[in-house]
């Protein structure tokens, strides 16, 4: 092969594209990657990893703020959010690099570049100069991801408007901050901001915060922000903003009311959409759905070789899915035997406001739309032996069974670092355990993790703790 033939090209080098091109590379395949402008995509650079160091430090607010209960008596603490910011910074820089060492060290070669198709095989690569040169390969995989979506009542204007870019950047703490749209990105960012000490408004036009997660823990959650003094408007819409003296006026029309709410900055967190334009996919025919490319389950577009993955191909919007659909793909790709196709109920997903969220499966309500017959557990962290412990024992774990299989249909838990604990419930997912034989298991005393055997014994009548 030349210098600009290869096996398999991947445009993007998120999560899920630079994991498809480092197993592609293991499995012996001639393997480039075209990133138009960061290794690591919008996870690393603009998203989950640098969203996290920045609630590391709210964390820290929150322990100062309770310390009292601990025997320390914190006072007159400063604080910079420049160096706040400075640290995630850091961190994803560190992350990026180590991105860049693996490819290097698989040996996938990175053109820095934009992409286009210009044929079924080969595509069109434009640098920042506008040098143009082209590659080929019989399997290219588009990993491109997805952006902030916008309303255009409400555009974007990165001094008073804000996307999650310029929220992740602060040069200083607004006073006063409202958030639109309570997903896993919004429900995040207004979570921080309330922890560092701004009064924060948060807006959206469901009728519940966390739309995808069980009604339960939404209600929940949203309780316990109204505690830390968050203002929460569900079933409201921002009809627009208008800027004086320096603030920004919010005219929020609520089920019974337009209000109008004055803060110093406005958060637009509605969601995302696909990077799924200016790729030349049209012209060779790729099928689309709500702008997203639609894949089979190996993530396979209607065009033969030609693949998708991530976000551009769908939600669950998450890093986690795009990278075990990079695997997934490229060893089917490779013709590796036993390759197993995308099942979307075993995707955990993971919110980390606080408390932190993190569910897997059928909610209650979808277990019972679908027609299950089933049983509930529901075990709360106040009777936790180690959440009372931390002081920070606000939250549940509930669980849904299939009463007449014992199949775990759902998990959802809310509360302190269940982030870390619901991998537990995917493994149990996965494997296929049944609520009798989870029951069996014995947990280590004294943990958080105690509180899920308690949910699945609370399933069965068996809890011996409430």
């Amino acid at each position: 092969m030349s210098d600009t033939q290869f096996d398999v090209i991947v445009i993007g080098a998120g999560p899920g594209g630079y994991v498809a091109a480092i197993r592609a590379a293991q499995l012996g395949l001639k393997t480039a990657i075209v990133e138009e402008k960061h290794l690591g995509g919008i996870c690393l650079n603009w998203g989950c990893i640098p969203t996290k160091a920045l609630l590391s430090g709210a964390a820290i607010a929150q322990q100062l703020k309770h310390s009292q209960q601990f025997g320390f008596n914190v006072t007159a603490v400063d604080f910079d959010i420049k160096q706040l910011v400075q640290h995630s910074r850091q961190v994803s820089s560190q992350l990026v690099q180590g991105i860049g060492q693996l490819l290097k060290k698989n040996q996938v070669t990175v053109f820095t570049a934009r992409a286009q198709f210009i044929a079924k095989e080969q595509l069109e690569l434009t640098d920042a100069d506008g040098k143009k040169q082209f590659i080929s390969a019989p399997h290219i995989i588009v990993a491109t991801g997805a952006k902030a979506a916008n309303l255009p009542q409400i555009p974007v204007d990165g001094q008073y408007v804000w996307s999650y870019k310029e929220a992740l950047i602060p040069e200083e703490l607004p006073k006063y901050l409202l958030v639109i749209g309570s997903g896993a990105i919004g429900s995040e960012f207004a979570s921080l901001y309330q922890d560092l000490g701004c009064q924060v408004t948060l807006v959206d036009i469901a009728k519940q915060i966390l739309p995808s997660e069980d009604a339960e823990v939404a209600k929940y959650v949203q309780k316990q922000f109204e505690q830390q003094g968050m203002q929460v408007l569900t079933a409201s819409a921002v009809q627009k903003v208008e800027i004086a003296n320096g603030q920004v006026q919010c005219h929020v029309e609520t089920s019974s009311e337009v209000k109008i709410i004055t803060v110093d900055k406005v958060l637009s967190a509605i969601g995302v959409k696909p990077n799924s334009q200016h790729l030349g996919l049209e012209a060779l025919g790729v099928e689309f759905e709500n702008g997203f490319i639609k894949v089979d389950p190996y993530c396979k577009t209607n065009v033969v070789g030609v693949y998708a993955i991530g976000d551009v191909a769908g939600a669950p919007c998450l890093a986690h899915k795009a990278s075990h659909e990079a695997i997934l793909c490229v060893e089917k790709i490779a013709g590796v035997a036993n390759v197993h196709a995308l099942d979307r109920t075993q995707i955990p997903a993971c919110i980390f406001t606080h408390p932190q969220v993190a569910s897997i499966g059928l909610t209650e309500q979808k277990a019972k739309a679908a027609g299950f017959n089933i049983n509930v557990g529901k075990f709360p962290l106040q009777a936790n032996g180690k959440a009372l412990a931390l002081g920070d024992a606000a939250g549940f774990v509930k669980t849904i069974f299939n009463k007449e299989t014992g199949e775990l249909l759902g998990a959802h838990m809310v509360g302190h670092e269940v982030t870390e604990h619901i991998q537990g419930f995917a493994i149990a997912k996965y494997l296929e355990a049944t609520d009798e034989s989870l029951a069996q298991v014995i947990f280590p005393h004294p943990t958080l993790s105690e509180a899920m055997h308690e949910s699945i014994l609370a399933s069965l009548q068996r809890a011996i703790h409430i």
